[in-house]
């Protein structure tokens, strides 16, 4: 059979691959491998069946089909970074998208191509699926190849980390670490390795001190994320490694849930996919405001509809519920409390080891007013992600209202440390106040909650907090000016409304709570 595809003819008799009529040198397994993605051209191949038919079922490593695969391009003027002809099918092989024509034969098999509207489906292709990221082995800058193994250790850290998210997917080390020392475009990695992310990092030392750079890159943008540099001093760097790792990661995850929704801001709401309006839902859910959370509703609800077997999707309703329920976006605080734990019970049920999803159960218990049993599941949460500072400060809530004070700053100090520009920092920044207050230390709750009421996204209720630690500060003029901006943006709060959503315990808070309210006239 010849197959004949822009000026090149696959003879599958004679096993020649020729070009304008002349003969093209190709490894026999290469050969192999272009057949096979030719003479199916209109379907894409999995990795699998790849190994199946070049390799008789062998398994082989990442490397060697990567290797095969860029020959089989270079053969035939392709590139990893062009994929004119040999396109990556992300997460499952790889398809041969140029028109073949088939001699004898009539039909022309047409390339593929994207659905109509390619610019903003192309911008939002990862969101038909999990991303996925790379993190490269880390550069050692240096002449001192002693700290190699060091550099090693960050990255592998970092996989490791990263691989506790169950919503992205990481490439495995036995993969990463094979680029090692390789000289290659972003772009190209990408398509090697089938990822949408890319990390690369850099170890210098000079002198006492160590700086460790990373840069997150967006391979289908060509663009970078974020990127950061940090300098530690190198005696402390064994000690720290764990807690330096903990942070890149906590803004990796952050950094690329803002990526992703931003890849599908463009794409009309009714053509998204379960993934798309997973992210596009979480961007709304952490917006904080009645108006966003509405909508977060809504696109949740529409990736359910979609895939109802979405643990992820369920755990975001749980949130957004959970939001109506804790600061009365809508008025109906029993229903909403109601709909948040039977999504995050859903959710659980489909996936019971997600941190997230584990983290929803435990809010939805505390805001039903089971205290006590929210604690335990937050526990879990750590447990299965170090790193999740709101884990550490949902337990700092729990504990400042039911009177457990002294252990409230490490924990927030905790939260603030893994994710210093997390969208709950108000909330991070608030339970310090209110360990404050039940101390008795009303200054420092003073300036803890004012430091709470002025990060982003605080609601009123956080104003209202702040509201009451000035007032037993002594600083009545800002208290009352706390109390008038919670009024504007909640006209219809009363009292019973704060004690719903925060039912403290500890006699001397609830006290210093409503000899303020008193004061203010809060009714």
């Amino acid at each position: 059979m010849k197959y004949r595809f822009e000026d090149f003819e696959l003879n599958t008799e004679t096993l020649e691959l020729c070009q304008g009529g002349v003969g093209v040198p190709i490894e026999p397994q290469v050969f192999a491998l272009l057949e096979l993605l030719v003479s199916n051209a209109d379907r894409a191949i999995s990795k699998a069946e790849i190994h199946d038919r070049v390799w008789g079922g062998r398994v082989v490593s990442e490397a060697a089909l990567d290797s095969r695969i860029r020959s089989a391009r270079q053969a035939i003027g392709d590139s990893g970074k062009a994929q004119r002809l040999i396109r990556t099918v992300r997460g499952f092989g790889f398809r041969f998208v140029a028109a073949v024509a088939r001699p004898g034969v009539v039909e022309v098999v047409a390339p593929f191509r994207q659905p109509e509207a390619e610019p903003a489906q192309a911008a939002g292709a990862a969101g038909s699926r999990k991303p996925a990221i790379a993190v490269l082995p880390l550069t050692l800058l240096s002449l001192d190849t002693r700290y190699e193994p060091l550099a090693d250790a960050i990255a592998h850290e970092l996989i490791a980390d990263l691989s506790r998210l169950r919503w992205l997917h990481v490439i495995s080390q036995a993969s990463t670490f094979k680029l090692r020392g390789r000289e290659a475009e972003i772009a190209d990695v990408a398509t090697v390795l089938g990822v949408d992310y890319v990390l690369t990092g850099t170890l210098s030392l000079f002198g006492e001190s160590a700086r460790v750079g990373v840069e997150l890159n967006d391979a289908r943008a060509g663009a970078i994320v974020w990127a950061e540099q940090i300098t530690i001093e190198l005696a402390e760097l064994l000690d720290l490694r764990n807690q330096l790792v903990k942070q890149i990661s906590n803004a990796i995850e952050l950094r690329i849930q803002n990526q992703e929704a931003d890849n599908i801001e463009r794409i009309a709401t009714e053509n998204l996919d379960a993934w798309m309006c997973y992210f596009r839902g979480l961007r709304h859910v952490n917006r904080f405001n009645a108006h966003d959370n509405a909508i977060a509703v809504h696109l949740f609800q529409q990736a359910l509809d979609q895939d109802p077997g979405f643990a992820l999707a369920h755990a975001g309703l749980s949130f957004a519920h959970f939001q109506n329920a804790f600061v009365g976006y809508t008025g109906q605080a029993d229903d909403s409390q109601h709909l948040a734990l039977a999504s995050a019970e859903r959710a659980f049920d489909l996936d019971p080891l997600d941190p997230v999803v584990n983290l929803m159960v435990g809010r939805a218990e505390y805001l039903n007013g089971r205290w006590e049993q929210a604690e335990p599941w937050f526990d879990r949460v750590v447990k299965l992600n170090p790193n999740s500072a709101p884990a550490y400060y949902n337990k700092a809530l729990v504990h400042a209202v039911i009177g457990r004070k002294d252990d409230i700053p490490g924990l927030s100090e905790q939260a603030m440390s893994l994710s210093p520009i997390d969208p709950l920092q108000y909330a991070f920044l608030v339970v310090r106040s209110i360990a404050h207050l039940t101390a008795g230390d009303h200054e420092a709750a003073r300036r803890w909650g004012e430091r709470a009421a002025n990060a982003p996204l605080a609601h009123h209720l956080i104003d209202l907090i702040a509201a009451v630690c000035n007032f037993q500060a002594g600083d009545l003029e800002q208290a009352r000016f706390r109390r008038d901006r919670a009024r504007a943006r909640s006209p219809d709060f009363v009292r019973a409304d704060f004690f719903r959503s925060l039912p403290v315990r500890d006699a001397g808070l609830i006290r210093a709570v409503n000899e303020a309210f008193d004061a203010l006239g809060v009714a």
